[in-house]
């Protein structure tokens, strides 16, 4: 078993290095394109990569299309938050705002999903609210800050909404019509913006980007059969290591002591969290044995 959870943590942390990578691919674009013309690129070429696998294991079809098209447009809105926010901000502050989804995702589960939520889970949700207006530092980056918080957001929303698939549907079905099915709201946005910059380095970025995402998920999907989502989930956390690391040696980028804090506050409380609760009940209990072995 504890082999098992050593190998779902290295399948997790090698994921989280293609994440980041996905993440630095995004500063490769060339500067006369635009984010909406990046992302109609980027979903076209998934469809082309994705296309021969879902022939290949024989066409699944989807029980709950509804699903689909919800999460499939609102993650094309969020993809675009994100791309507008890398393109503007280092990567650093990138990730660290984008770290908050798992908070929202936990807020959106106790208002929707009735949820239970403890008080040191809503002590985290506070720091980490705190931490991202550290990081934000209002005015400063407001925009693409907020397209940013836009897109953990809605990042959020889509991981509920996994829990509303049907367990019978394959596991590719969520990664070809999540990109599918949100191709005409993304060609009306590139059509709105402008279709700029078309270039064959737009092309090799959208499609490097692509193999980074489905190399990622399919590191997760390996990690989680390994272990349960709590004894690993903790390594989630290495792909913001790697986005400071790569932000630090190839573009130069680093984070300011105000940003530090404010990325300390949305990680760290986080990860701690679940290791003082454990700390609580040893204590708990130890102290619970001690008193019982003075009243003999």
């Amino acid at each position: 078993m504890k082999n098992k959870v050593q190998l779902g943590l290295l399948l997790l942390i090698a994921g989280n290095l293609f994440s980041a990578l996905y993440d630095v691919s995004i500063k490769w674009l060339p500067s006369d394109t635009n984010a909406t013309t990046f992302l109609l690129v980027r979903q076209v070429t998934s469809i082309f990569i994705l296309a021969p696998l879902w022939i290949w294991v024989g066409k699944p079809q989807p029980e709950r299309w509804g699903i689909h098209f919800w999460r499939a447009n609102i993650g094309a809105l969020g993809a675009l938050g994100l791309v507008i926010g890398l393109m503007a901000l280092p990567l650093a502050s990138v990730s660290a705002l984008f770290y908050s989804a798992p908070l929202m995702i936990m807020v959106l589960g106790y208002l929707f999903l009735k949820e239970r939520v403890t008080k040191g889970q809503w002590l985290c949700a506070v720091l980490g609210m705190v931490g991202v207006l550290l990081i934000l530092k209002p005015g400063s980056m407001a925009f693409a800050g907020g397209a940013v918080l836009f897109s953990a957001l809605t990042f959020a929303i889509c991981q509920l909404s996994l829990r509303k698939l049907s367990f019978n549907d394959h596991p590719i079905l969520p990664l070809i019509l999540y990109n599918l099915l949100a191709l005409p709201m993304v060609m009306l946005m590139a059509g709105i913006q402008g279709v700029a910059g078309l270039s064959w380095q737009l092309l090799l970025v959208a499609l490097a980007s692509n193999v980074c995402l489905l190399v990622y998920h399919w590191f997760c999907v390996l990690a989680y059969r390994q272990a349960q989502a709590g004894e690993i989930a903790i390594a989630e956390y290495s792909g913001l290591l790697f986005i400071v690391f790569m932000g630090w040696l190839l573009f130069d980028e680093w984070l300011d002591n105000l940003a530090w804090l404010g990325a300390a506050l949305v990680v760290l409380p986080s990860i701690l969290q679940p290791q003082a609760k454990k700390l609580y009940l040893y204590l708990l209990v130890k102290t619970m044995i001690r008193s019982d072995i003075q009243k003999h």
